[in-house]
């Protein structure tokens, strides 16, 4: 399997997102060096606050040469909606960067949710991911792949998944729904083996609600319990965390 994935530890939060940010935008550059294009995957949640405010102020990138993609959306959820995941990542991300990106690979809440995972999965296996930006749900999901629909030999690059209570719970907290049955049942999400087939994965785990799967996912078995746990099979594979959210690890350099 060759060296495990790294854990960085950092003073804090905007430590972390400097950090986090830095090294992705390397990877970024070469890959664009080496290509003419570097393809992206990035998170949404509060998690990725500070990350993506470093992220689009980084030097020395062409956006122009990066294709974006992001892991999730809600089906049927218009891009108003404070909840809306294109929204989030149009007022973070694509309206701060110097210039617009070659493409941004929306997922489509608004088209048939089938067909919409078949586009975007035909568009995965064109453009391999250099970068993945992701980062750990309060129940150990990656991307919207909780427990009881984690699949770590899913055959699909994107499917359609039940949100379980926790996850619903998580979107509660957060601010973005007023209460659990206001949170749609369903979900658009990229496959756990879709985002690990990305040459460089950047996980970014912030705020002591994650020490508790942070804690699970890497000194637990690995397991689709909890579904985080499958990066420590994952040498290309960087944790950033800052003290509250690496509070349930042993102490460590």
């Amino acid at each position: 399997m060759g060296d495990p994935m790294e854990i960085r530890r950092c003073r804090d939060k905007q430590e972390l997102g400097r950090q986090a940010a830095a090294e992705g935008a390397e990877a970024i550059r070469r890959a664009i060096a080496a290509r003419g294009q570097a393809n992206v995957t990035v998170a949404t949640g509060a998690s990725q606050f500070e990350m993506l405010a470093e992220l689009v102020k980084a030097p020395g990138i062409d956006w122009r040469k990066v294709v974006f993609f992001h892991l999730d959306e809600y089906p049927g959820m218009p891009e108003t909606h404070p909840a809306s995941f294109k929204k989030y990542l149009t007022e973070r991300l694509v309206r701060k960067l110097p210039s617009g990106p070659q493409a941004f690979h929306f997922l489509n809440s608004l088209a048939d949710a089938a067909a919409e995972c078949r586009r975007v999965g035909d568009i995965l296996r064109q453009h391999p991911i250099d970068v993945a930006f992701i980062g750990i749900g309060e129940n150990g999901h990656l991307a919207f792949n909780d427990p009881p629909v984690a699949d770590f030999d899913d055959p699909e690059a994107v499917k359609v998944v039940h949100l379980d209570d926790a996850c619903r719970r998580q979107q509660v907290g957060e601010g973005h729904f007023p209460d659990v049955d206001a949170v749609p049942a369903t979900a658009i999400t990229v496959t756990i083996p879709a985002l690990l087939r990305a040459d460089r994965v950047m996980v970014v785990a912030a705020d002591a609600r994650k020490a508790a799967p942070v804690a699970a996912a890497f000194t637990g078995p690995v397991s689709t319990a909890c579904p985080a746990s499958v990066l420590q099979t994952a040498p290309h594979a960087t944790v950033y965390l800052e003290p509250a959210s690496a509070a349930g690890l042993p102490s460590g350099p």
